[in-house]
């Protein structure tokens, strides 16, 4: 009913980085719908007044006519380690409800905390967020994701991270990782070491 979703943070009753999830969602919606976004965020998000505290989700699903917005508190799962998974064939450049290729790969992620996705050689995306390794110098994030993430946008925006074509061999390169997301910030991620990604 709902194809595709936003996830949202809510913090103190603030909603946050409108622009760029309005931006990707005008993007999905033209390339799903061949039409222009119908959909304001900024216009339609009302929060309910026992949402305006600390840090919320907001999932905001919609398709061609309709929305459905929901809230709730937020906890992160802890993850500090990553199973590489190899698919060359997956795609999810949209933001869609529909994870199941993603939740297969995930059957693979052994005793680890998430998977790393790599496809035709290079590394993508964890499950659902973002990654950025460092290199002792920089922040660096890969150019293939499966998902634009917007806080990944707002990283590269402001230069708290650059972009390179990063290649499983290449994770010897780097000393530690982040995972970020909407709801996970990267000041507030505790850096953690590669050799938590097994190969």
């Amino acid at each position: 009913m709902f194809p595709l979703v936003e996830t949202i943070k809510i913090l103190g009753g603030t909603a946050h980085n409108l622009d760029l999830h309005q931006s990707r969602m005008d993007s999905s919606y033209e390339k799903l719908y061949g039409s222009k976004n119908i959909f304001e965020l900024n216009e339609i998000i009302d929060i309910p007044i026992g949402y305006k505290k600390d840090k919320v989700k907001l999932r905001f699903l919609y398709n061609q006519h309709s929305f459905k917005a929901g809230y709730s508190d937020y906890s992160p799962k802890p993850l500090k380690t990553l199973q590489c998974v190899y698919d060359n064939e997956i795609s999810y450049s949209l933001k869609y409800t529909d994870r199941s290729k993603i939740n297969n790969l995930l059957l693979q992620k052994s005793d680890c905390d998430d998977i790393l996705i790599v496809k035709n050689g290079f590394i993508t995306d964890s499950s659902y967020t973002n990654i950025v390794f460092f290199d002792g110098n920089n922040w660096v994030t890969p150019v293939t994701p499966l998902l634009y993430g917007t806080a990944r946008e707002k990283l590269i925006r402001i230069g708290k991270i650059k972009t390179e074509f990063i290649k499983i061999e290449d994770l010897n390169r780097f000393s530690h990782f982040k995972l970020i997301n909407a709801m996970l910030d990267f000041e507030e991620q505790d850096k953690i070491d590669i050799n938590n990604i097994y190969i």
